[in-house]
């Protein structure tokens, strides 16, 4: 078990962000995405009169961050759950609003580091990429089942992959002999689809049609879609919301929430702009916040993170 994969990403940054609304009494905060609860024990160990309330899709991932946040008795409450199911849990535990909320959108680096769980593309490993193991169908049955169309689909919009035809192409010749079932052979597949000049940039070149069999195996950017607006609707006035994303599909989802509630919505013209058009968000950070060179020299999986911050200035004027 290496330490490598207990480093959270821009962790000071992240409380920073969130401090002024954790200082008050009885400020209660969500760490939508808890993994090994990293960001989690920091957050407890910084702002000492703050309840926790930490949510993982990740069975495993839940029982290991139980035992790190013990020490925290009944400050930390963890919840099996996935993080657009955030309404639904404040709902159960009597929370009408909370101060603050965490997001780190990055694959926890426990499930990169099992071998078997098939996200990582460095390592032989069955094909399954489900953060939830208990639900849905796996990376391997959507190679092996979906038509070549969706799949052309999937890796342009999820993966950003230039050579999604090439690549799917292959995949589909090869799944006819044999149908899909370690991530080996997918990678010595891409390897040998993909024209000599695209493998010479951008790392492994398996690295985007892995991102994009994950999306689509979590349904990752359709549960975001409705996580972040239902987070800011959850936030108090005065409550901040930091979300860390690792590619550019998550981070224009994020900035198009934030941007939208940052934004008068009074028709042009108004003398005076009433209460219902004002902004209900305040940007706190200018774009997207990279990690220093100093950060992703001592953890390489900082190298593609995007902060985002916003704080709750006004109530909704239905």
């Amino acid at each position: 078990m290496s330490q490598s994969r207990h480093v959270p990403v821009m962790l000071q940054r992240c409380l920073d962000l969130l401090a002024p609304a954790l200082e008050r009494p009885g400020a209660v905060v969500v760490d939508c995405t808890l993994g090994l609860g990293g960001h989690s024990e920091a957050l407890l160990g910084r702002f000492p009169d703050a309840r926790l309330i930490g949510l993982d899709r990740d069975k495993e991932a839940l029982r290991l961050s139980g035992e790190r946040l013990a020490p925290y008795g009944d400050r930390a409450t963890l919840v099996h759950a996935v993080y657009d199911e955030l309404p639904e849990v404040l709902h159960r535990l009597g929370i009408a609003r909370v101060q603050g909320v965490l997001f780190d959108l990055g694959v926890s680096s426990m499930q990169l580091d099992e071998a078997d769980r098939g996200f990582a593309y460095a390592q032989d490993a069955p094909l399954d990429m489900r953060m939830d193991q208990t639900t849905g169908i796996s990376a391997a049955e959507v190679l092996n089942t979906y038509p070549a169309g969706e799949l052309v689909r999937i890796l342009r919009a999820y993966g950003e992959e230039k050579q999604a035809k090439r690549i799917v192409a292959a995949i589909v010749r090869e799944r006819e002999k044999e149908p899909f079932s370690n991530s080996a052979r997918l990678v010595e597949l891409i390897r040998d689809a993909l024209p000599q000049a695209a493998k010479r940039t951008g790392g492994n070149p398996a690295k985007r049609t892995f991102q994009a069999l994950r999306i689509e195996v979590n349904g990752e950017l359709s549960v975001l879609e409705r996580a972040i607006p239902a987070a800011v609707k959850a936030l108090d006035v005065g409550g901040r919301i930091a979300v860390l994303s690792y590619h550019s599909l998550e981070d224009r989802l994020v900035k198009q929430v934030f941007a939208a509630g940052a934004a008068s919505t009074a028709p042009p013209g108004l003398p005076v702009v009433p209460e219902r058009y004002q902004p209900r968000l305040k940007l706190l950070t200018r774009g997207a916040e990279l990690p220093t060179e100093e950060e992703i020299a001592e953890n390489r999986r900082a190298a593609p993170a995007r902060l985002r911050g916003a704080e709750r200035i006004r109530e909704d004027v239905e």
